[in-house]
Parts: structure tokens; sequence; C-alpha cells
């Protein structure tokens, strides 16, 4: 009788071990899950075309001679690509422009725009050949210079041009959770030089800090405010060149593998 009695409690005992591991068990898969999900929906999210990935439709669906065209490329509300980007290809033919919209790797519309819309005073078109920063690398740098400045945003908007020099230029403008602009990022496509960033460090560049804000003798609140500028520009810059020399991407390259 006893021995039955201690057997009925060892079962006892066996069952409820059982259903605690399997309780545990599932606790695991269910966290495991969960991370999976969490894993998984900030690389849905950046699913959306590139820039170098747009071009590369232009390329296929109008003719590779129209890649060496482009004048400009935007998107805006980038999070953090943006869904859609129009292209402004120069037409030869035509001695006009087109504008190009490309959403989900295909042509969306094609049609003829003025030239005042065409993304840039002298319409100059962008040498591809220069270019070593994808939207998705302007991003990356253009958040670590928002991160370093404590500008927190929500989207990026992107544009793509020629500077007064003829370089490449990826200015980003980068919008709070209100959509309001909170600053605004130049950076070089070629070098990936932070050449200006407005609403942040007090929209200086370096030649700005370097030529007037070593002014006097240094004393005084306003002279230590600029110092105190110019080294947190210069830091976010090296510290941005850093990011570029991670995230760079030759566009040369990029459409001779595809």
């Amino acid at each position: 009788m006893e021995r039955g009695i201690h057997r009925i409690d060892h079962m006892r005992v066996k069952t409820q071990w059982t259903l605690a591991e399997t309780a545990v068990q599932f606790w695991r898969m269910w966290r495991a899950w969960v991370g999976l999900l969490l894993f998984t929906a900030p690389a849905l999210a950046e699913e959306n075309t590139t820039a170098y990935e747009a071009l590369r439709v232009v390329g296929r669906e109008v003719g590779r001679d129209a890649v060496h065209q482009i004048v400009s490329i935007t998107g805006t509300r980038g999070d953090p690509q943006p869904d859609k980007w129009k292209i402004i290809v120069e037409d030869p033919e035509s001695r006009g422009f087109r504008e190009l919209n490309i959403v989900d790797g295909k042509i969306d519309s094609d049609h003829t725009v003025d030239r005042g819309v065409a993304g840039s005073t002298e319409g100059a078109t962008i040498d591809v050949s220069r270019l070593n920063l994808d939207s998705s690398g302007a991003y990356a740098v253009a958040s670590h210079t928002a991160e370093a400045s404590h500008t927190t945003f929500a989207t990026a908007d992107y544009t793509l041009r020629t500077d007064a020099r003829g370089e490449p230029m990826w200015i980003v403008t980068l919008r709070g959770s209100s959509s309001r602009p909170v600053g605004t990022i130049y950076i070089g496509a070629t070098g990936g030089t932070v050449m200006r960033a407005e609403g942040m460090f007090s929209g200086a560049t370096m030649e700005d800090v370097e030529s007037d804000y070593d002014q006097g003798d240094g004393s005084g609140v306003i002279p230590s405010t600029k110092r105190k500028i110019k080294h947190a520009f210069h830091k976010a810059q090296e510290e941005a060149q850093g990011v570029f020399e991670r995230v760079k991407r030759s566009f040369s390259d990029f459409i001779i593998r595809e």
C-alpha cells in the first residue's frame, strides 16, 4: 500500500515537472518567434528600391545611354528608402527633359517636363562614373551626422544632382514625425564628405568655422560657443567619413555586376 502511494506521488511530481518543462520550452519558442518578428520587420522596411536600383531600371527599360543623361534623382518620405524615385533625364532628341517615376522596380510613368523643374539651374547631367554613394549609403552618413548633432528625425527626402562645380552631391533633408524639416545635409557623392549641415551645427561649413570663428582673442561666451560648434562639426565630419568608407559603393561596379 505504502509502495503504491509513493508511486502515485512520483508520477504526480513527474507530470508536474513535464508540464513545467513544456511551459518553459513554449516560452522560449515564443520569445524566439517575437525576436524573429522584430528582426525581420526592419528588413522588410528596407525593401524599397535604392537610387542605384532605380537607375538600373532606367538603363534596362530606356537604354544604357539614358543613364548618362541623368540630371537629378529625387525621392521623398524615405523610411529609410522612398517608395518612389523621380528621375529627370535629358532628352537629346527633343532638346528637353523626361521625368521617369520608378515604383516597385519598374517605370510607373514617363512624361516631358520643362527645363525649370529639371533639378538644377544649368540642367547639368550627373557623371555616374563618379558616384560612390548609393541612397542607402547617403542615409547612413546623414543619420550619423544627425545623431552627432542630437537631431531626431522620422523620414528622409533625397536629391542627387550636381553642385556648382559639376560634382555629384546628395542633399538629404530629414523630417520629424510631424513631417517638418529638422535639418538638411549636403554630402559629396564621390568622396562622402559632409559639406554642409543646415539646421545643425548652426548651419556652418568647415570654411565658415575656420575663417570666421577663430577671429579675435577667443575670450567670452560667443567665441567659446563658436569653438564648440567648430569642434562638433569637425568631429561629425570625420566620423561621417568613416561611415562613408564602410558603405561606399561604386555605381560603375554595381551596374557591371548586374
